[in-house]
């Protein structure tokens, strides 16, 4: 083990310029293209930002498309098919390719160096995040240069995405290139979790968090449940267009309406994934521009929980009108009207804070003041839409465009604007001029509200959305013209802020630390940051928004906290206790490598064979990403033993691979809770149908059998039992290697079992119920073929030296993983076998 020559001296003779140049040579990325491989959440963070700029800009042409279409009745400047094309991709770029990636950037950036951490828990496995969300995005965007954008609508709602419908491959195109961003969004999302719990300065308790960690962790849980069931519906929807399974058809006992269910669970959710990380901006900045702690730290907290907890029982607030029960109805008009109550905690603490302060006036306070206006408005009509007889009128028109317009830019573009001011010389290391913010700003509120408070009252009068032109009797076209022209002035105001912000890059003076005097731990560091952050990880005993980041900026540079020394040429950081806050761990993270671009790029390519039918082309790249996966792992970890390492101020904790609460363990628990959210979308889908669609009983049911049933449940108990055996005998010094060959066997078993199954139902393409069976047996083969992998990378990894009695975290690993496989599929299996004996019911059903 090597340190710095000068690890061993007291504070005061450390060289910090030693220190820096150590830490970069170990944390640094490299020059031109090398800079491709680079983990770090610096440089990811702001790749995610910029390239969602980049999508946001593509998103406003496309939306000035649409107002120069929109602004006169009988427009002959597109036709009907183009404008389908135009419309839904300005809607699933702005919902799917900005905002949401757009958050999950600044996130990236920030969280570090909010918490006094290093890095993110998984650097490679968020670099992977990047690129499937640069390539599947790219893959939308692009369908519209050769005319096969999608046509149904950012929603995509069936019939009209079905085959008869939609037979080319426009929908194909967002349902394949939405899963693949979608993956970004779910691994970016575990990244962070974990990371939020395990990853920060020591003393950081919970309660000390800085206040926008809490809004991220929220966010990301909301994530993790709430992205799943669109993933599972795109799933489904690309089955019944590429291999003929109805789930959505209703003549082979599917439900058109079962997809608007799968799509609102995720997309009413969504509306405050976007919306609460930008609340978080604005919670972290008040206090600062207030001069006052924020007030009702504790209460906003819990105001954050609950509006986590309502997002999810409101999802058919959009689906008033399509004939569910009044009781359904009361409910979520109630539950749409409850949600407000979080939200008005946030923005009266807010007010409280200001009140209790010594406010000041600046560039950030604008855009502050903006999303009180146009979020306020926001929200009072969004109680409008959810009480059920005005929805019932304004469902479907231009009311409801601006009112989504008024919260989502309201509620995310504002403080977005107001954190990028605010944050801005800590990324560039420069004092902004403020050239142009302000007029920028008015720009930008004027055009807004000139064009979105319009659309109030044309759609009051009666303009449906999603149409490409209108007879002009209606007396719509001067409100449209006034709209267009808004439009114009609000992408004036963002061309005056992207030219503030060159003019910002080009003049501004060096910023000094600090300058807002905000009290936080990002302040602490160098501006611009350097990919390591801090030279020294810093110990908090107060919460984390009420510290001297000067004093301690200095301190942390001469290496007077954690880790104030290099070791081995290791990327080091502290992992955490996640309730004491206490360091538990020593995490060495893998050294920056093109391996998530390959990855990420086979993946597309897989993608794309799908979207070309060339279905012996995807099978392949799912084994070549299967492989690609296992040999990635074989290089992770130490092959030594190491004990307790010292960390500084005479403290002492094992590596990570060492550690009983590794982030790993952590990251897969919660990869399984996404994992378990599809399988229960999948049976509520199997459900669904079973209780509403027409034409059921299925004309032949799909029975498992008891004795393949039992059979496979025995195997699975039998993987199961392998892994744990596995690891116990690895943890007394023994050779685990028998019970992994075991484990194989025992896998390989289950995937035969389920094959077997497979092959005796009835063709799934005959009905919804037979598919649904498919679905979920196959679910149990996948989840076995993956335990398969689980076990060959334990196989290598063990001869290779990376498994020990203290280096069990791949076993432990499979062993939870084979854990879920066994109870899920057990659960299967029962779904399986009762669906047969309930399907009788639904006879006499139309």
């Amino acid at each position: 083990m090597t340190r710095e020559k000068d690890a061993g001296a007291p504070p005061e003779a450390r060289d910090p310029i030693r220190l820096h140049k150590a830490l970069t040579r170990i944390w640094g990325a490299g020059p031109g293209l090398a800079r491709l491989s680079s983990t770090n959440h610096s440089v990811l963070g702001m790749r995610f930002m910029i390239t969602a700029g980049v999508f946001f800009l593509i998103g406003g042409i496309l939306a000035m498309i649409i107002r120069a279409q929109l602004s006169t009745p009988q427009s002959a400047f597109l036709g009907a098919e183009t404008y389908s094309q135009i419309f839904t991709l300005h809607g699933t770029v702005m919902m799917f390719l900005f905002a949401i990636p757009m958050l999950e950037g600044l996130a990236g950036y920030m969280l570090p160096k909010l918490m006094g951490a290093r890095d993110l828990a998984f650097p490679r496995l968020t670099a992977f995040g990047y690129w499937c969300y640069l390539f599947g995005g790219s893959i939308i965007v692009l369908s519209l240069l050769f005319g096969v954008a999608p046509d149904s609508g950012w929603f995509m709602y069936v019939p009209l995405s079905s085959k008869p419908h939609s037979p080319g491959v426009n929908s194909d195109v967002w349902l394949l290139g939405i899963t693949f961003v979608e993956i970004s969004a779910l691994t970016f999302a575990t990244t962070l979790v974990v990371s939020i719990l395990k990853i920060r300065a020591p003393g950081m308790t919970l309660g000390r968090m800085p206040i926008f960690a809490w809004y991220m962790l929220v966010t990301s849980l909301m994530i993790i449940l709430g992205f799943p069931p669109l993933i599972l519906g795109s799933i489904l929807l690309e089955a019944e267009r590429a291999f003929g399974l109805p789930f959505f058809d209703p003549t082979r006992g599917g439900s058109a309406l079962l997809w608007q269910h799968l799509f609102w669970i995720f997309g009413h959710p969504e509306v405050y994934i976007i919306f609460i990380p930008a609340a978080g901006v604005l919670s972290t900045i008040v206090p600062v521009f207030a001069r006052h702690p924020l007030v009702g730290y504790r209460a906003i907290v819990a105001a954050l929980v609950a509006f986590g907890f309502l997002s999810f029982g409101i999802w058919a607030h959009h689906m008033y009108t399509t004939g569910i029960p009044h009781m359904a109805l009361a409910f979520f008009s109630l539950a749409s009207s409850l949600v407000v109550v979080p939200t008005a905690i946030q923005i009266f603490a807010w007010l409280a804070t200001f009140a209790h302060g010594r406010p000041r006036w600046d560039v950030p306070m604008l855009y502050l003041f903006g999303f009180l206006w146009i979020f306020v408005m926001g929200g009072l009509t969004g109680v409008m839409v959810a009480m059920v007889p005005f929805d019932l009128q304004a469902h479907d028109t231009h009311f409801v465009v601006a009112h989504m317009h008024y919260v989502l830019v309201g509620g995310f573009v504002f403080p977005l604007l107001a954190g990028l001011y605010y944050w801005l010389p800590l990324a560039t290391g420069r004092a902004s001029r403020f050239t142009l913010a302000r007029p920028g700003f008015w720009l930008i509120f004027i055009g807004f509200n000139l064009t979105f408070f319009m659309m109030h009252l044309t759609g009051l009068l009666g303009m449906p959305r999603r149409v490409f032109t209108y007879p002009g009797h209606e007396g719509w076209m001067w409100l449209n013209v006034l709209s267009s022209i808004g439009g114009m002035v609000l992408t004036m105001g963002f061309a005056v802020i992207l030219a503030d912000l060159a003019l910002h890059a080009r003049f501004g003076r060096r910023a000094r630390r600090d300058p807002w005097e905000g009290g936080t731990l990002d302040w602490a560091i160098p501006r611009p940051p350097t990919f390591y952050a801090f030279a020294s990880l810093p110990r908090i005993e107060t919460r984390a928004d009420r510290i001297d980041p000067r004093e301690l900026g200095r301190e942390l540079a001469a290496g007077e906290g954690y880790l104030g020394d290099t070791r081995n040429g290791w990327q080091e950081t502290l992992g955490i206790h996640v309730t004491t806050g206490e360091a538990d761990q020593v995490i060495i993270f893998p050294r920056q490598s093109y391996e998530p671009l390959v990855t990420a790029a086979t993946v597309g390519l897989t993608v794309l064979a799908m979207l070309f039918k060339l279905y012996p082309v995807a099978v392949a790249g799912f084994f070549v990403v299967s492989a690609m996966f296992v040999f990635r792992a074989q290089s992770a970890g130490l092959r030594e033993d190491h004990g307790p390492l010292p960390i500084g101020r005479g403290e002492a904790v094992p590596p990570h691979t060492e550690a009983e609460s590794s982030p790993p363990l952590l990251a897969l628990v919660v990869a399984l809770v996404a994992d378990g959210t599809i399988l229960a979308s999948l049976i509520y889908a199997g459900f669904y149908n079973w209780l509403v669609a027409a034409n059921w009983p299925p004309p032949e049911l799909a029975r498992g059998g008891l004795i393949p049933v039992a059979l496979a449940v025995a195997a699975l108990v039998a993987a199961s039992g392998c892994a744990r055996g596995a690891l116990a005998a690895l943890g007394r010094g023994g050779n685990p290697v028998p019970w992994i060959g075991a484990g194989i066997f025992a896998g390989l078993a289950v995937t035969g079992i389920v094959g077997a199954i497979l092959a005796g139902l009835p063709d799934p393409r005959s009905h919804a119920h037979p598919a649904t069976v498919f679905m979920l047996v196959g679910y149990i083969g996948l989840h076995a073929y993956v335990g398969l992998l689980f076990l060959v990378s334990n196989a290598l990894r063990y001869r290779a030296g990376y498994l020990s009695a203290r280096r069990r975290l791949d076993l432990r690993l499979t062993r939870v993983w084979q854990d879920y496989t066994a109870v899920s599929g057990i659960v299967i299996l029962l779904v399986v076998l009762a669906l047969p004996a309930l399907a009788p019911l639904a006879e006499g059903r139309p």
